[in-house]
């Protein structure tokens, strides 16, 4: 393995010798194991600093390094030396319920929740990296390990560890060493001392492959020397008794070692030789009693960095069960970080790996760590000072957990899951190259260790929960390779070379993706590149040679692969799905030799093949990525278009390519055949460099039915415009259709183009053809952008004498032609003097008009031979004049020209010159079109500031001589414009208008708020006699709308009102007033006076009228007189109510009275309905026996008999039953919605609070290991919990009167503002303090909130309301029609109200 595109330089040294046998068979992972490799880490210095985009967190150093004393003696809980100020940084989930289910060992498909992450996974990434890894089963060990299984009883292989030489220790304590060649060079150990110290639990190979450390499941350590096989050392008293070894570790120094034991316990060994006796001198680093390490990793250099400044401190990284510990063994015991986990699963297993990387141009080592699934980085840098500072990089989240991490290389990582799956990880972008199922390898797992069997099973549960996923022993690495520990076998996996994982992709036949992944190698975008060095052009020179190979092989496949024989859609689409591909990369590659050759003579034998080719090219060429394309690849794709009958496609290449090697007279007709104008353009102006015969061939086209005066086609139209354009382009110097003619080319091209516009006649004229025909042509065709087209080009002019001469030339030819000729429109010719008064108008014009000839527009534009285009003669005059050529007219002249043509914006134009605005009003007003426009324009002169007094007092002056006839052009807008400009004249206003009718709209509009006008009544101060007048008015030409508008009037006399309804006799409008006015009893009698008059005209209609319009009416009248007594029945006493209801009631009786029994009236169920109605309405203010009493003693009921008044009677009763049952209900409800609430509230006081998570939601430590007695717990029914202790540091307190409150960090962070109930979260205590008891009885927050919610849960209208509603629909259908009149706000129905919601039944009560 080699480098990495600008990042990494790898080598290999040789550790196992293959046959070349093997190598050859690395695709079908029987290869055996290749050259270990190692990071050359001065070649990591290359790194670009772009690259690093990692988010640094930097670390605090720890200001006073705890002593060993204070390691042994702390307390797990305790992570003071290192907290990150903001835990959301740890990432910390809550925890999820399948948390401590364990996991089979060696199962693929345990139950494990890795299934159960709510974190998308990543994309399969094998289309984009390909087989990034190569696993190898390394076969002589693995047939060696069985052998020595059956024929030694060696036992199971249990640990491995790797170095120039492979050692595998077994359960039954032998440990087996192979060399390079996987031959057994050693067996050290034997089953007796395995049956005494019991399975190999750890091994250790220190630096120079000399030494070897062999740990043991009961304890015991063992040095072997590796050159000899010979026992060194035996040790039995490094550690407690009774305890696995977990791990042993040799450190770069061979002299020193560090062990760690199942009970969590770390110990430093020293290995010493005195006077010939070799002696290991044991010293306790971290003792288990106070927290269990279950990973070590100390920090290896390679010997090229052996000189590193990190490497004097021989660090050592410990991962117990809550924390990440970072210690220095030289030149003292210092502990230089501590960082905890946070949130986590029990069950996750511990990880530690060390490697150097290159950040910022500094090579330093980098730890990796994590527990479950989140890897984080910590880049350990040596200051100046000579300290050791860490900074954190961002951390890598996954959606699986982890048993195993691996470096790779300084920017690959290799991760297995603990469903036994191999994720292969770009470090900085954090992106899954490959997945790789290793359930084959049936790794070794760890965990009888872990819970020490071979002792008894003294361990911690949490120790042995860890060690069911544990396989530290089972997974070495060395020099870029990784080795795994199956329970028969060994395999080895490493990275691919570049070029093998292209190779494998063509062997899987996915050429596309190989082309994709080589691509990205040529880019340097691939991630762990390995077989590529050199600089970067020669990196790229290599894989360009791979893809060129491949792509011939692709063009290859894709022909043989084509089918025989099927619908030739079928083979277009094969061949459409392949040959674009090609095309790409050959572009991409930059070889259009190879592309327009070997490949398109390959392609080319096949004619759908061929023909899917040609189409490929068309986007490169559109976009002008392709340029320079052979001559016989041109012409075949033109042909080729020009047979699918594409001509749209062809004119678009054409002019996109270089046609110079085609034959152009060929590809002009094919073009004016096909109408294809601009590429016949391009081929001419490029092909031969012909400007002015393109423009010939059209002219020749669009001229003769012009001249004709006939319509031109829309083809025609088209032919017309791109001449226009084409012109414009030659004139300003560009090509057409796209690009810029070549500068030498410029003033020559203008030149021709000029010459030929301005010649006499056309070549081969016909002897009747006009002068100057090319202009002629074009003015006819669009006069506006012809002349457009000028105007840029004389922008463009220089002062020189050539140029001068051809403006001044084309303006004579201009002139004679547009104006000796009458065929033009007044546009037209307005058009042509537009341009020439802008010319004119120039600073440095120099162009010569005889001024006559505007004299002559003139008079053509204002006195025309007929009437016809008015407004289009006005407009062309109107831009004529802003054009700037005003100053070529005597301005009275113009003045009365525009006047008698009743060209009245043109007097506006003059007039507004000469500040004459009085006189725009007239404009405005005699112009038809524009008279409305008169309201606004007044308005902007009078309040817009900019005019003169003088001015506006003219044009307010002019206003009020025209005032009757602004009010009867628009009313509203007349009123407007007084009330605003003119308050204080408006009396004035109403003396100038003499019509009634305009009076009376003026001040409708004026005075009545629906017209829409706003105006403000108060500051207008309208006298009474004015609104009077206008009542007096609306009684006469609108009287039913009188009671509808004194609503909303203001401003008016009571009695002066009541005497003008009096004079036209508007009965109700008057009773209305006197309501106003107070006087209840003369409205009352008004009422009555008309109910009585309609009753009568009842009585006397004659019996045969089968229509009653007479009914309804009585009907109405009661019915108001009804609503007027109750309205004011509420301010009266009894016998006030008894003077208004009794007389309504003897009037409905009356009719009854008159009527026999024997020859009842055609009306009188109608009427006793009626008079029912009555007696129900006035049972609210009339006392029951006040009523029977008036009726008995009536003289008609009194002397007859009790069944005529039976039913007046049996009305009253049902309706004394009804209201009766209607208050019982309500009445129940009522008791049983308070009860039901009191109880709600009751169960909500008391319940208890349940917490979401057992762990302060601030500091995030559990609170049960809280050791302070003194710190209360604190829940809040949010579900939050916190220490009281945390709360008091954010200071989330308030004071509720007097008294201080806890407050929710988290809610009230969230939402700073609302209601003090949901800022203030209800608090319950473990317990309660007497600084809280209060002699008030005051609800707590806890109630406060209940109370709250209850609140807001039944928000809406009452069950009284809603009942008092349908209680007044139900007892009396009756309307309003002077509710308008009453001081309070209009009557709404809570029906329709937006929160109103219905409950069918009342909620059940809660039993306690």
């Amino acid at each position: 393995m080699d480098n990495e595109p600008d990042h990494e330089n790898v080598e290999q040294s040789l550790c196992v010798k293959t046959t070349d046998e093997e190598l050859n068979k690395s695709f079908n992972l029987e290869a055996s194991l290749s050259k270990f490799s190692y990071i050359d880490l001065d070649k990591e210095l290359e790194f670009k600093n772009d690259l690093i985009d990692d988010k640094e967190f930097d670390i605090p150093q720890v200001d006073t390094p705890p002593t060993l004393e204070s390691i042994l003696n702390e307390t797990d809980d305790e992570d003071d030396s290192f907290v990150l100020e903001d835990p959301t940084l740890l990432n910390i989930d809550t925890i999820d319920s399948h948390s401590y289910d364990t996991s089979s060992v060696a199962s693929s498909d345990s139950g494990d929740r890795t299934n159960l992450k709510r974190k998308k996974k990543l994309p399969d990434s094998f289309s984009l990296h390909g087989s990034v890894m190569r696993h190898s089963l390394l076969k002589g060990i693995s047939a060696q390990i069985v052998s020595a299984a059956d024929k030694v009883d060696a036992g199971l292989p249990t640990a491995i560890a790797v170095s120039s030489l492979i050692a595998v220790g077994t359960s039954h304590g032998l440990t087996l060493i192979f060399d390079q060649n996987q031959a057994l060079r050693l067996c050290l150990g034997s089953t007796s001392v395995g049956g005494q110290y019991g399975a190999i639990s750890a091994l250790s190979i220190n630096n120079d492959c000399s030494r070897l450390l062999c740990g043991f499941a009961k304890g015991q350590i063992t040095m072997w020397d590796l050159a000899s096989g010979k026992l060194l050392r035996s040790i039995t008293d490094a550690h407690p008794p009774g305890t696995a070894i977990l791990h042993i570790k040799f450190t770069d120094d061979p002299t020193l070692a560090v062990c760690n034991d199942s009970g969590g316990s770390v110990f430093e060994l020293t290995f010493k030789r005195v006077m010939g006796v070799r002696t290991c001198d044991s010293r306790c680093l971290f003792s288990g009693s106070k927290g269990e390490v279950c990973c070590i990793e100390p920090l290896h250099s390679k010997p090229e960095l052996k000189d590193h400044p990190i490497t004097q401190f021989s660090l050592l990284a410990m991962a117990s069960l809550t924390k990440i510990l970072v210690i220095g063994l030289k030149p003292s015991l210092k502990v230089w970080m501590t960082f905890p986990y946070g949130r986590m699963d029990p069950s996750s297993v511990p990880l530690l790996a060390w490697h150097f990387v290159a950040v910022h141009n500094y090579v330093n080592p980098m730890l990796a760590f994590c527990r479950g699934d989140v890897v984080h980085f910590l880049l350990v840098k040596r200051d100046e000072s000579g300290a050791i500072h860490v900074t954190k990089q961002k951390h890598l989240h996954l959606y699986y957990d982890l048993i195993n991490f691996t470096w790779i290389n300084s920017r690959t990582i290799v991760l297995l899951d603990s469903v036994e799956k191999l994720h292969v990880i770009d470090r900085q972008t954090q992106e899954e190259l490959e997945t790789v199922e290793i359930s084959e390898v049936q790794l070794v797992y760890n965990s009888s260790h872990f819970k020490s069997l071979a002792t008894g099973g003294n361990v911690s549960q949490a120790l042995a929960l860890v060690g069911e996923k544990a396989c530290y022993q089972s997974i070495s690495s060395y020099g870029g390779q990784i080795f795994y520990l199956g329970t028969k076998s060994v395999y080895v996996m490493m990275l691919r070379s570049w070029r093998e994982r292209v190779d494998h992709l063509l062997k899987q036949d996915c050429l596309t993706e190989a082309l994709a992944l080589a691509w990205s190698f040529h880019e340097g975008k691939a991630k762990a590149v390995v077989g590529l060095s050199g600089d970067a052009s020669k990196r790229k020179a290599v894989v360009a040679d791979r893809m060129v190979e491949i792509l011939l092989h692709y063009a290859d496949r894709a022909l043989k692969k084509c089918p025989d024989q099927g619908k030739i859609q079928v083979m277009e689409q094969h061949f459409q799905d392949m040959v674009p591909v090609i095309v790409d990369y050959c572009l991409l590659l930059q070889r259009k030799d190879l592309l327009f050759s070997q490949v398109y003579d390959k392609l080319s034998e096949n004619s759908v093949a061929k023909g899917v080719f040609l189409e490929c090219l068309e986007p490169y060429i559109l976009s002008d990525k392709l340029v320079g394309i052979t001559p016989q690849v041109m012409k075949d794709l033109i042909v080729h278009f020009q047979d699918k009958k594409l001509m749209e496609n062809v004119e678009a290449l054409i002019v996109h390519m270089d046609i110079t090697s085609l034959d152009i007279q060929q590809v002009v007709l094919m073009c004016w055949e096909n109408r294809l104008y601009d590429a016949m353009i391009y081929v001419y102006n490029r092909g031969m460099n012909e400007f002015i015969s393109p423009m010939e061939k059209l002219f020749r086209v669009i001229a003769p039915p012009l001249n004709a005066g006939k319509t031109l086609t829309d083809e025609q139209v088209v032919m017309g415009n791109k001449l226009l354009v084409y012109i414009s382009c030659c004139l300003a110097g560009r090509a057409y259709p796209l690009g810029d003619i070549p500068e030498d080319l410029v003033p020559l091209v203008k030149n021709q183009v000029f010459e030929f516009l301005i010649r006499l006649h056309s070549t081969e004229a016909p002897p009747e053809e006009e002068i100057y025909p090319y202009i002629r042509t074009l003015l006819h065709f669009d006069t506006r952008e012809f002349l457009n087209v000028l105007a840029l080009t004389f922008e463009d002019f220089k002062n020189d004498k050539q140029a001068v001469e051809y403006q001044q030339r084309i303006v004579d030819i201009l002139l004679k032609v547009m104006v000796e000729n009458s065929d033009f429109t007044p546009s037209q010719v307005g058009c042509l003097f537009t341009f020439l008064a802008r010319q004119l108008a120039k600073p440095d014009n120099t162009l010569f008009v005889n001024r006559t000839l505007f004299d002559q527009v003139l008079e053509f534009l204002c006195s025309p031979d007929d009437d016809s285009r008015h407004s289009e003669r006005q407009q062309v005059l109107l831009e004529l004049l802003q054009a700037g050529g005003i100053v070529q007219f005597e301005e009275s002249r113009l003045i009365r020209m525009a006047e008698k043509a009743e060209f009245y914006q043109i007097c506006e134009f003059m007039y507004e010159r000469e500040h004459q605005y009085d006189k725009i009003i007239d404009c405005y007003l005699r112009d038809p079109l524009r008279e409305e426009d008169v309201f606004n324009y007044i308005h902007n002169i009078l309040s817009i500031p900019g005019h003169s007094a003088e001015e506006k007092q003219s044009v307010w002056q002019k206003t009020m001589d025209h005032i009757e006839e602004l009010v009867s052009l628009k009313p509203c807008k007349a009123a407007e414009l007084v009330a605003t400009h003119f308050s204080e004249q408006i009396e004035a206003v109403i003396k100038k208008l003499q019509n009634q009718v305009l009076l009376f709209k003026f001040l409708r509009s004026l005075l009545d708020p629906r017209e829409g006008i706003h105006v403000n009544q108060e500051l207008l101060q309208i006298s009474p006699c004015i609104t009077e007048q206008f009542i007096e008015l609306l009684c006469q030409f609108n009287p039913n709308q009188v009671i509808e508008t004194l609503q909303v009037l203001e401003c008016y006399r009571l009695e002066e009102t009541i005497q003008i309804t009096q004079k036209y006799q508007l009965h109700e409008v008057t009773a209305y007033l006197l309501e106003k006015k107070g006087d209840i009893h003369g409205a009352f009698l008004i009422m009555l006076k008309r109910l009585q008059s309609k009753l009568q005209e009842i009585t006397h209609q004659d019996e045969n009228t089968k229509e009653d319009p007479s009914l309804k009416n009585v009907e109405e009248t009661m019915v108001e007189t009804i609503a007027l007594c109750q309205r004011n029945s509420h301010n009266l006493n009894q016998q006030q109510r008894e003077a208004l209801w009794f007389p309504l009631l003897e009037a409905m009786m009356a009719p009854q009275k008159l009527s026999s029994s024997a020859a009842p009236h055609l009306h009188s169920e109608a009427l006793k309905s009626l008079t029912m109605q009555v007696l129900n309405n006035m049972a609210a203010f009339i006392a029951l026996p006040s009523i029977l009493q008036r009726i008995l003693q009536d003289p008609v009921y009194g002397k007859g008999k009790l069944g005529e008044i039976q039913g007046l009677i049996l009305g009253m009763l049902d309706t004394f039953s009804y209201e009766q049952t209607l208050l019982e209900t309500t009445t129940s409800l009522l008791n049983q919605d308070l009860h039901w609430s009191l109880c709600n509230l009751r169960a909500s006081v008391t319940r208890g609070l349940n917490p979401k998570q057992d762990y302060c939601s601030i500091c995030l430590q559990q609170y049960k290991r809280r050791q302070e007695m003194a710190d209360e717990i604190i829940v809040f029914s949010c579900g939050h919990l916190y220490h009281s202790f945390c709360l008091q540091n954010k200071e989330c307190t308030i004071e509720i009167e007097g008294q201080t409150r806890w407050t929710c960090y988290k809610c009230s962070s969230i939402n700073k503002v609302g209601k003090l109930s949901e800022n203030s979260s209800e608090v319950k205590k473990g317990r309660i303090t007497p600084s809280q008891a209060t002699s008030e009885p005051v609800l707590d927050p806890q109630q406060i909130q209940a109370f709250d919610q209850l609140c807001h849960l039944y928000r809406g209208s009452s069950r009284l309301a809603l009942l008092t509603e349908l209680s007044q629909k139900h007892g009396s259908e009756s309307c309003r029609p002077f509710s308008g009149s009453q001081s309070g706000p209009a009557f709404t129905s809570v029906f329709q109200k937006e929160n109103f919601q219905l409950r069918l039944i009342p909620p059940p009560v809660t039993e306690d």
